[in-house]
């Protein structure tokens, strides 16, 4: 399932390249968790740690972020976009605290320092959410993020798109899923083939692939065929 990950955020980056665990690296810059930790004890992504730190890396310049004990990075490793195509990239995790649960999270590089721009958490302990995929997903020229909100409860796609340095809720559609309890990566994510990008997930219980644009505000998805990880890997690359 890692490797099916590392396709994933690859697909979704562009121009990112693999990395160590808990890394993420586009162009110039580098992003890092740090810190490994257990004080969460979620253990969602089976045993994988959660993080306490986080680092941004660029030409002459280091920013960081060190959470409270309050709160984690409950995530595989940070994702790079240039969501504000200035050049720079934002760094897109999943913050968690311990009363609150998840809210999917970006910071952006602000000189020597990283400004936070968040979800709503969850609401509740131990409820995460999965990131699904980033990019300008109906051809407007602003940058859409997607995750799934509970992927083993609520199964719902959320889309949000991130425009004038804020978070925009779009829409959201129900009945897909992306993560398995205890696995270290996240299935799917985002393919562009002949047409608009596309969002793939699972459905809700993994027996399909399916396919999931955003036109007009609304999603719209369709069926893939039968699910499993290598017809993932293929759909992922418009096999």
């Amino acid at each position: 399932m890692m490797r099916l990950a590392a396709l994933c955020w690859a697909l979704l980056a562009g121009a990112a390249t693999a990395a160590p665990q808990g890394h993420a690296r586009l162009g110039t810059y580098t992003a890092q968790f740090q810190v490994p930790t257990h004080r969460y004890g979620h253990a969602i992504m089976g045993d994988l740690p959660e993080w306490g730190r986080l680092c941004l890396t660029g030409p002459g310049t280091q920013a960081c972020v060190t959470l409270p004990e309050t709160a984690v990075f409950e995530d595989m490793a940070p994702r790079l976009a240039d969501l504000d195509h200035d050049g720079i990239p934002e760094v897109v995790v999943v913050e968690s605290t311990m009363t609150q649960g998840a809210a999917l999270v970006v910071y952006r590089l602000d000189k020597t320092t990283l400004t936070r721009i968040a979800t709503p958490h969850i609401g509740r302990r131990n409820r995460w959410l999965a990131p699904a995929g980033i990019g300008d997903l109906d051809g407007d020229g602003s940058v859409e993020i997607a995750y799934v909100d509970r992927p083993h409860l609520a199964k719902t796609l959320r889309i949000w798109r991130y425009e004038n340095g804020a978070l925009h809720h779009v829409t959201d559609q129900q009945g897909l899923t992306n993560h398995r309890i205890g696995d270290e990566g996240i299935a799917g994510g985002l393919r562009t083939c002949d047409g608009p990008p596309e969002i793939l997930t699972a459905n809700a219980d993994w027996s399909q692939i399916i396919a999931t644009r955003l036109t007009s505000g609304r999603t719209h998805t369709r069926p893939l065929g039968r699910y499993s990880a290598a017809a993932m890997t293929r759909a992922l690359r418009c096999n």
